[in-house]
Formats: C-alpha cells, structure tokens, sequence
C-alpha cells in the first residue's frame, strides 16, 4: 500500500510539474511552415478554400458544417479529432491568401490561421502556412511546447494537402522574426 501512495505522490508532482513551466511559458505564439505542392495555384486554393471537402481529403476533419457568410469570408465548423471548432474568415484575397480565425470562445486555445499560395513553376505551388496562436490552459501550453511542438498540426495539414493532389511533401519550419515568440 506504501508503493501506491509513493506512486500516486510521483505523478501528482510530475503533472504539478508540468501545470508550473506551462503556467510560465508565454501564452502567445507564433509560427510557420512552408510546403510545395504539386499542383497549380488555383487548384490548391480550390482545395484549401471548400471546406466542404475537407473531410476527403483532412484525416482530422469528419464533418463540415457550413455555416453563413460573414462580411469577411466563409465560415464552417469543424467536427473531428479536437472537437468541434468554428472557423471565420478575416481576410480573404483570391487565389493567394486568405486567414481563418477560431470563432469559438472558452475552448483551450484559439488563433488565427494565414494561408499564403503562391505558383512555384509551372505545376506547382507554395503554400506557407502562419498560425499566431495563444493556448490558454497551462499543460496544453507544456505540451504544446515541449512533446507536440507548435507546428505539429501545420505539417500534417501540408502532408495531407499534398497527398489530396498525389504526392509527399516535405514541409519546412519558416523562420519568425520580431522577438522570442514572433509577436
């Protein structure tokens, strides 16, 4: 019974811990990945636009709803892997950039999303993603940081979008400038 309590005083401690560095890790972040995609300009921005596809070609996404226009953009509502999330578009700039913002409030985390997509040679185009994020809760934050890293959902985002057009990217970290955290 002493091995339970000691146990049970371990993990009570690591997630303390873990509650502690979260709580002094800065609640806003910034950061980019980059990708080339083998497909033209337009198509790519088809793909990334119609939310409605999502679920055909994003594993995370099982179902869209579309929801009303705003005066800026689109909006839909995610139902996947993290819940259901609602998304509204900022800005919006055809065929190469637009940004998407969780609409939602009292989830652990929210942001904003910059799609940028430019031609990169004949079949093909580059598309930089740029999340400016804040994360709420102090563990969500640690590992966020420290075990899935702020890119993580970028990079699968890029390899499934590269996929939907039949081909593997390798996405790449952008560097951020404008202080610790690219804000």
């Amino acid at each position: 019974m002493k091995w339970v309590f000691i146990a049970f005083g371990i993990l009570a401690a690591l997630v303390l811990l873990v509650a502690v560095v979260g709580a002094m890790l800065p609640r806003d972040h910034v950061a980019s990945v980059t990708a080339r995609i083998a497909a033209k300009q337009e198509d790519v921005w088809t793909a990334i636009t119609t939310p409605s596809a999502f679920p055909e070609w994003r594993t995370d996404v099982k179902r869209v709803d579309l929801l009303p226009t705003t005066p800026t953009g689109p909006s839909w509502r995610e139902h996947g892997s993290n819940g259901a999330i609602t998304f509204a578009v900022e800005a919006w700039e055809p065929p190469s950039r637009y940004v998407a913002r969780i609409a939602d409030r009292g989830l652990p985390f929210g942001g904003s999303w910059e799609y940028r997509v430019d031609p990169d040679g004949p079949a093909g185009a580059r598309v930089t993603i740029t999340e400016r994020g804040s994360i709420y809760n102090p563990i969500f934050r640690f590992v966020s940081r420290f075990i899935m890293g702020n890119t993580a959902s970028m990079k699968t985002y890029l390899k499934a979008l590269s996929r939907r057009f039949g081909a593997e990217a390798a996405p790449e970290d952008v560097p951020i400038t404008g202080g610790a955290h690219g804000l």
